[in-house]
């Protein structure tokens, strides 16, 4: 321990001086990148909840008979149609429909942009009394987290499935 006197002060300089400051050069990139990755899994959850959003809104769609009055009680709509209420969903959120992908599709898959995956008439309750009948909108969509200084895998392939009762 060394004693130095300054100006009337005493100061006492021991090894010790100056470790804050490296466990701040530590601690702070570490806390940084934490920061960081909160903020892309919070992204990453939010296009999440979007892509349910917009496949509820082609769920909806896809239930509800095109016209009522008709004879035989109204069609269902075409996948296009469905389609195009989940496009317009994905667009009012910002999300790029051009990377809307079927997946693994048990329905008609749309070849165009968005390239939902839609069954209709699908049992829903499995073997219960009585059955009941609906559609199927589902859809897959990449995801890519941009972390610094992280070198594992950062791009994801989030799907989406909804499920909805066909109303007669």
């Amino acid at each position: 321990m060394v004693t130095v006197m300054r100006t009337g002060i005493t100061r006492t300089l021991r090894k010790e001086e100056g470790a804050e400051l490296l466990e701040m050069a530590f601690v702070i990139p570490l806390l940084f990148l934490l920061l960081l990755g909160i903020v892309w899994f919070a992204r990453a959850y939010n296009v999440y909840e979007t892509m349910t959003r917009a496949a509820r809104e082609g769920a909806r769609v896809a239930v509800a008979p095109a016209c009522s009055m008709c004879s035989g009680g109204g069609q269902l709509p075409s996948v296009t149609t469905v389609a195009s209420a989940v496009n317009s969903s994905l667009v009012a959120s910002n999300l790029d429909p051009a990377k809307v992908t079927c997946g693994t599709c048990p329905g008609t898959c749309n070849g165009s942009a968005p390239a939902i995956c839609y069954k209709s008439d699908m049992l829903l309750n499995g073997s219960t009394m009585p059955p009941q009948y609906g559609v199927l909108v589902s859809f897959e969509y990449p995801f890519q987290m941009h972390i610094p200084f992280v070198t594992f895998n950062q791009s994801m392939t989030l799907t989406a499935a909804v499920r909805m009762r066909q109303e007669n």
